[in-house]
């Protein structure tokens, strides 16, 4: 009996051990399995935080589409430096006209009327009577402007005679390359005797102003008739003007 009790003994040992190694394989494969889960839970994650949705997602709508975005991503970095460069070409050719404007503005730069870029004739006229008409064409490469009204100076007198209120134009007459503009002159009373101390001249200086009411050298010294003409205290001179007509009109 003692041998046949000792069997079952062994058999339940053995028993037990094939137990006790089963459950070592099974806590093995589950062991496993977890492992397995463990690393593909890993992958969301990373693809969390390496996915720049944001930034891409902005690049894709500037460019059209996120697919796009990153290519659009580099083609909107090359846009941009294209952009870029329209952007210094326009610069540049904002500049060149600026330039150009500059330089026709530059051409067209005015300066004060004088007898360094004039001529000046004096004509005594027959109408009206006892006056005569003064003439100045612009000879200079610019266009210059005749300010007030001229001083004229016969026979080295002490004084120039006034100016004739009423003539004054809206603006200062204007003179580019080649144009005339006019005063008249009148020389004396007439026949109505308001003129006295009169004499005959034989000799004109016809000095300008500058913007400042200075006076310009070199004065204009157009020639006189042979004979002369006749003055007295009642002359008279008008603004510069631009036409014979309103010079003559006082």
């Amino acid at each position: 009996m003692s041998v046949f009790t000792a069997r079952p003994r062994t058999r339940t040992r053995l028993f037990a051990a094939a137990t006790v190694a089963l459950a070592a394989l099974s806590l093995t494969a589950c062991n496993g399995e977890l492992g397995v889960k463990d690393s593909g839970a890993v992958s969301p994650n990373p693809s969390k935080v390496t996915t720049s949705a944001p930034s891409g997602t902005k690049t894709g709508q500037s460019g059209g589409s996120t697919s796009g975005g990153s290519s659009t991503g580099g083609s909107s970095t090359s846009g941009g430096k294209g952009s870029g460069g329209s952007k210094t070409s326009g610069g540049s050719g904002s500049t060149s006209g600026s330039g150009s404007g500059s330089g026709s503005g530059s051409s067209t730069t005015r300066v004060s009327c004088s007898g360094a870029n004039t001529k000046v004739t004096a004509q005594p006229v027959s109408r009206p009577i006892n006056h005569m008409l003064l003439t100045v064409t612009n000879t200079g490469s610019k266009t210059c402007d005749l300010h007030y009204y001229p001083a004229v100076n016969f026979d080295d007198a002490q004084s120039v005679p006034p100016v004739i209120k009423d003539s004054q134009p809206q603006a200062v007459t204007t003179l580019a390359p080649g144009q005339s503009g006019y005063a008249g002159v009148a020389l004396s009373g007439g026949n109505d005797g308001s003129g006295t101390n009169g004499g005959t001249v034989k000799s004109l200086s016809v000095y300008f102003f500058d913007g400042n009411k200075n006076s310009i050298s070199p004065a204009a010294t157009p020639a006189l008739p042979s004979k002369g003409v006749y003055i007295d205290d009642s002359l008279r001179v008008t603004y510069w003007l631009s036409s014979v007509q309103d010079a003559l009109t006082y």
